[in-house]
């Protein structure tokens, strides 16, 4: 085919390449180059200017179904998810109806759509079933037997008790073994449940040897709590475990019908539980739970759970019907306690004492001895008469599948190419502990060549901040203050500090000590902070601009960790124009959409806005008084362990770049159990 370079000065004097070839017309082409200065502007993160790129493109090919579908997924990152919708519709007009890229954009339309209206809790998502099983054995070759107990943790893995092999093994979200211990060297003596303390250790109760061993987050045995027998801080089968807020240890002694504390190094407190003149005492105690100075205790006889307080004083029944055999208690992100009842799995709301059935285990050999909540929205079950773990998840999730987008593409370095992935369900809940294995990446069909897994945002200790200063009469008069939020955030900040941003009438990025703000590494000085806090009294204004100062901190942040927060110093009111520009919805999408979230201290002892607080809750932020007994800093330092559903991969592209001038398409699929979904886009190699 017969090809004519021409060089022509188009827009804003920018020069660059027209290519004329049969059957293509000048519209076509300088739709064509202006569709490749937006995809490379998206990959930068420069969100609007590749809106105005993509708009270019249309008003030459207005027809173009992926140029619609390239703009809406930029107006998507912006925050402006109305008009991200309306250019999906119009994608998947123009796309073929049979295509992949028509399937792939109407499941992104109803995904977002679905977003959009009420979101339900996890509670609230309808039936769990089983979506896979995590097996003991298979044929001749056993895993591990008899599991009793269960502990989820952040990265997705799982702490298996085997009570039936004398060990705890962890399994990653596909069941994969990645590590085995076996205690010391005597070795476990039927372990039967296992929790962490608020220090990070771990806590694993020995049936037959009559103690609690403490091991280390990673799992290696440190020392022993308590030993056989009847007296103070002995045990006869101990069993299930809880951990409270302040970090005190409860056993469930079985054989002397108990339950015994002890202080998070191990020392005995106290024991309660058995037969007293306000209580009857216990028959078969089971599963326990700890949360807001109460003690929730399942006795399995009985049929029914009781509630102590943190001395042990007997506070009541929480439920005394339709129960068959409650073992272990764990409670769920929305505050329910989850029960392992028999074959079942059980919510109780603890306000109201309403028991909610969430599911039923299939297999024909069942007994549940435990059930905990894990990440990526699913609740995980011990069945230690079928000897395997089960997943559970709502129907609704399951029916759903994985919301994929590929976020970013680098090419710089072609054939190398970079991609960025994210995965979520249906709820906006980051997918956590995938790998290599759950991801298939193609390009034209074809699987591509020497595909590598970089890493996981969840595994990252590296995290991001950017601050904003409210710039109102308020915090002019609260400069003291200001300066020890200041001080506060450099002193408990776990990652780096991108940029200040003072949110007056026209934000600003602020230098300090002389260095622009990127330049910081994460330590603000002392005259940094005087400075900061001070400010310019020019600028404080009652029409200082919450929207776009949140804004450009937030972009400020795009480039850098996935684990990545806009710290908001305020007064806690509103301004004459905080939402002039983008309103609260733009505003928290902008957020969402580009995984960040927004804590915001108060200052000057004043209640909140609604809508800081509601972009702090919606955006998985915390709302933080500046002088709140436990401090900013746990808040503060949670940003470094913020669950992160992205994932990165390299490979070497196959595929003919035309000069550069070609869109190269890039395909991923995610399969995680029974759970799949995909996404589609591309990129432009590097001119030649």
């Amino acid at each position: 085919m017969k090809k004519i370079i021409v060089y022509a000065l188009l827009i804003a004097g920018i020069l660059f390449p027209v290519e004329s070839q049969e059957g293509m017309n000048r519209d076509d082409l300088l739709a064509s180059e202006e569709f490749r200065i937006g995809v490379q502007a998206f990959n930068r993160f420069a969100y609007n200017e590749a809106i105005l790129s993509f708009e270019r493109a249309l008003a030459f090919a207005p027809n173009e179904a992926l140029y619609h579908d390239w703009l809406g997924r930029a107006y998507y990152r912006s925050g402006l998810e109305g008009t991200a919708l309306s250019q999906w519709q119009a994608a998947s007009t123009g796309y073929d109806p049979q295509s992949l890229e028509y399937l792939l954009t109407r499941s992104r339309i109803e995904t977002v759509q679905n977003r959009r209206g009420i979101i339900p809790l996890i509670g609230e998502v309808g039936r769990y079933v089983e979506v896979g099983h995590f097996p003991g054995s298979f044929e001749e070759i056993s895993y591990f037997k008899q599991p009793t107990g269960l502990l989820p943790l952040e990265d997705g893995s799982t702490w298996i008790v085997a009570y039936g092999s004398n060990e705890i093994v962890r399994v990653n979200v596909n069941g994969i073994i990645l590590d085995r211990k076996r205690g010391p060297i005597n070795g476990f003596d039927r372990p039967y449940d296992i929790v962490r303390g608020i220090d990070g250790r771990l806590f694993l109760s020995e049936y037959r040897g009559g103690r609690v061993s403490v091991l280390t987050s990673a799992g290696d045995w440190q020392s022993y709590i308590g030993s056989k027998g009847i007296g103070e801080g002995q045990f006869v089968g101990p069993q299930n475990l809880a951990v409270d807020e302040e970090g005190y240890v409860y056993v469930v002694d079985y054989g002397n019908r108990r339950v015994s504390k002890f202080d998070p190094d191990g020392t005995f407190i106290l024991s309660f539980g058995t037969k007293n003149p306000d209580f009857s005492g216990f028959v078969s105690p089971t599963g326990i739970a700890a949360r807001n100075g109460r003690i929730y205790v399942a006795d399995s006889a009985a049929k029914r759970i009781v509630i102590f307080d943190r001395n042990g004083s007997y506070r009541g029944i929480l439920v005394s019907t339709g129960l068959n055999g409650p073992e272990s208690l764990r409670f769920l992100p929305d505050e329910r306690l989850l029960i392992a009842d028999s074959n079942r799995l059980l919510a109780v709301d603890l306000n109201t004492a309403i028991v909610t059935e969430l599911g039923l285990t299939g297999s024909s050999r069942v007994r549940i001895t435990n059930a905990a909540s894990a990440v990526n929205g699913t609740i995980l079950t011990a069945n230690f008469a079928g000897n395997e773990v089960s997943v559970m998840t709502g129907i609704d999730n399951m029916a759903s599948g994985l919301f994929v987008q590929i976020d970013r593409i680098v090419s710089d370095a072609f054939p190398t190419i970079t991609v960025d992935i994210s995965v979520q369900d249906r709820l906006r809940r980051p997918i956590v502990g995938l790998n290599d294995s759950n991801f298939v990446l193609t390009e034209k069909g074809g699987v591509v060549a020497d595909q590598k897994f970089l890493g996981s945002g969840s595994l990252s200790t590296e995290s991001d901040i950017a601050i904003v200063l409210e710039r109102s009469e308020k915090t002019a008069l609260l400069a003291e203050e200001v300066a020890s939020a200041l001080r506060d955030i450099d002193t408990n900040n776990n990652g780096r500090i991108v940029s200040v941003i003072s949110a007056g009438i026209q934000p600003v990025k602020e230098r300090i000590d002389g260095a622009a703000s990127g330049d910081m590494v994460g330590t603000l000085s002392q005259p940094g902070i005087r400075a900061l806090s001070q400010g310019n009294p020019a600028v404080f204004s009652p029409r200082w601009r919450l929207d776009l100062g949140i804004r450009l901190a937030a972009t400020e942040l795009l480039s850098g960790s996935r684990k990545r927060a806009v710290v908001l110093v305020s007064s806690g009111a509103i301004g004459e124009l905080s939402f002039d520009q983008y309103n609260l919805s733009e505003l928290t999408a902008y957020l969402l959409n580009n995984d960040i979230a927004l804590y915001t201290i108060v200052v000057g002892g004043r209640p909140a806005g609604n809508e800081i607080q509601y972009l702090c809750t919606q955006t998985g932020g915390q709302f933080l008084s500046l002088y709140q007994n436990e401090g900013i800093g746990p808040a503060l330092q949670s940003i470094s362990r913020r669950a992160s559903g992205s994932y990165q991969f390299s490979y070497q592209s196959q595929l003919q770049t035309d000069f550069g001038r070609a869109y190269l398409p890039v395909e991923v699929e995610v399969y995680l159990l029974e759970r799949s979904g995909r996404d589609s886009t591309g990129y432009f190699p590097p001119l030649e």
